[in-house]
């Protein structure tokens, strides 16, 4: 079998936990801060872990991740 390579732009975003589950940076903090208030801007700056439904597919695109 070839070596299955690993998406890129998946391993920039996406990082495993050791107990299996991926962390995930927050969306809506890139632009249009001063709309929001302190307290939304500071839980964007927080990890989150991706979603039980996305779990298969991104394992795909990370085929090495330990």
């Amino acid at each position: 079998m070839p070596k299955v390579k690993t998406n890129r732009g998946a391993a920039k975003r996406f990082k495993r936990t050791k107990s299996g589950e991926f962390k995930r940076t927050k969306a809506f903090n890139r632009h249009l801060k001063t709309a929001k208030n302190a307290k939304r801007k500071r839980n964007y700056r927080k990890s989150a872990m991706l979603d039980q439904s996305e779990k298969k597919r991104i394992r795909r695109l990370l085929p090495y991740s330990a």
